[in-house]
């Protein structure tokens, strides 16, 4: 735990989670009421939901847009990536009418596309300006923080909502994105600028040579795919964490039909979803030693095994054993995705940096709508509690691999680029 608290100390950490609290919480604001504020104005259900899939959309490019964080200075993308939606936010003021709700979707579209951007960017920054030792414990930190937000944002959000409408909370979500851009503008570090005519080697953090190619800025978007398809490490933990989220989309769609076999009302979503955040919450505290410890195969394995009890066991109708069954799945649903963004940072090169972080959030988060989508299909044709407990036994074998030995790296370095073709 004291290494998790080393992060503090670090300058450029601190100003990196200060921005990431202060943005994250106008975020989470804007993500509840988006949707209220809409079906306010139209009374429609499908366009309240399209606020969401307008915000999550932009993910499926995320190797195009991650593109920008490899070919541009990051510092000052991650400065203008803040002030573009601070500055586009009070468009909806404009919004009165619900012939105008094309303007909050058209928003929020480019709000989710500015975040792809600015996901890469940051994780590749991070990568550079805090030590290599730290990022665990800082990718921990990160985690506990956004969840923290969605526990206490989305209440804020609302009440603001009821007191001034969704322009008093788009003009809050903008507010906090340019105090964002000031502490981004704190950042000191060198930041690396790759020669695209140096040799195709970099130096082991030994001083040996490494086995990882330095691609030049200028080589295509799709080279964080086959990067993240070719490496020993990385393939393994974004394969699982984007079955994790697969699986997590068809558990989060049984919510109230759980609900349901417990005889509650579907306000207890509200508890179960608090109690959830808790635990994540808790582990990403305790990330950081964790990962020092067991190393991301293992300490994703575990997280997944703990996830996958967790949903197995909400087939038992029972109130103590849903909360409990809700706090280990938020401590273990992160542990994966903790896990594959570090190893990413890590296992990177720099010129590549922003290609693969977007690249690994599209191939994790994706599934998790595809999920959804299923889940809300499954739970209407069979039985909660049937449903629930294939899905453990599924979610189990997804922890499977990860126990095992990672291929050798020297044996995945000889194979020749188009071997790392993941078509």
């Amino acid at each position: 735990m004291t290494k998790t608290w080393a992060v503090f100390h670090d300058r450029n950490a601190r100003l990196f989670l200060t921005a990431v609290t202060v943005s994250g919480f106008g975020t989470s604001a804007l993500w509840l009421v988006s949707g209220v504020w809409v079906k306010d104005l139209t009374g429609s259900d499908g366009l309240a939901a399209l606020c969401m899939l307008a915000m999550w959309a932009p993910t499926l490019a995320g190797p195009l847009l991650g593109a920008l964080a490899d070919r541009v200075p990051r510092k000052p993308l991650l400065i203008a990536d803040s002030l573009l939606p601070a500055a586009l936010l009070p468009v909806l003021f404009a919004v009165d009418s619900p012939d105008r709700v094309w303007l909050v979707l058209t928003v929020l579209f480019v709000y989710g596309a500015a975040g792809v951007v600015h996901d890469a960017a940051e994780s590749a920054l991070v990568a550079g300006a805090v030590a290599p030792s730290l990022l665990g414990g800082f990718n921990g930190l990160r985690m506990a923080v956004t969840e923290g937000m969605k526990l206490v944002a989305p209440l804020a959000g609302a009440g603001l909502y009821a007191l001034q409408g969704g322009p008093g909370v788009a003009l809050l979500d903008a507010i906090t994105f340019v105090l964002a851009a000031l502490l981004y503008a704190g950042l000191r570090f060198c930041e690396s600028r790759p020669d695209p005519l140096a040799p195709p080697t970099s130096t082991g953090s030994g001083g040996e040579p490494s086995n990882r190619r330095t691609p030049s800025r200028r080589t295509p978007a799709g080279a964080g795919a086959r990067h993240i398809w070719a490496h020993p490490i990385l393939r393994p933990l974004v394969l699982a964490g984007g079955t994790t989220m697969l699986f997590a989309g068809l558990n989060g769609a049984l919510i109230y039909a759980v609900i349901d076999g417990l005889g509650r009302s579907p306000a207890y979503a509200g508890a179960l979803y608090a109690v959830q955040g808790a635990g994540s919450v808790a582990v990403g505290l305790v990330s950081g030693p964790a990962l020092r410890r067991l190393g991301e195969r293992r300490f994703a394995a575990y997280g997944i095994a703990l996830t996958a009890v967790a949903a197995g066991l909400r087939a038992i109708p029972s109130d103590p054993l849903a909360l409990a069954c809700s706090a280990a799945i938020g401590a273990g649903l992160p542990c994966v995705l903790i896990a594959a963004l570090t190893a990413v940072q890590r296992e990177t090169p720099d010129a590549l940096l922003g290609r693969a972080v977007a690249t690994a959030h599209t191939l994790v988060y994706t599934p998790n709508v595809l999920g959804l989508a299923a889940g809300a299909a499954l739970v209407e044709l069979v039985d909660q509690r049937l449903l629930s407990a294939l899905l453990g036994v599924a979610w189990l074998a997804t922890a499977v691999p990860l126990f095992q030995r990672p291929a050798s790296a020297s044996r995945i370095a000889s194979r020749s680029p188009s071997d790392a073709n993941p078509a």
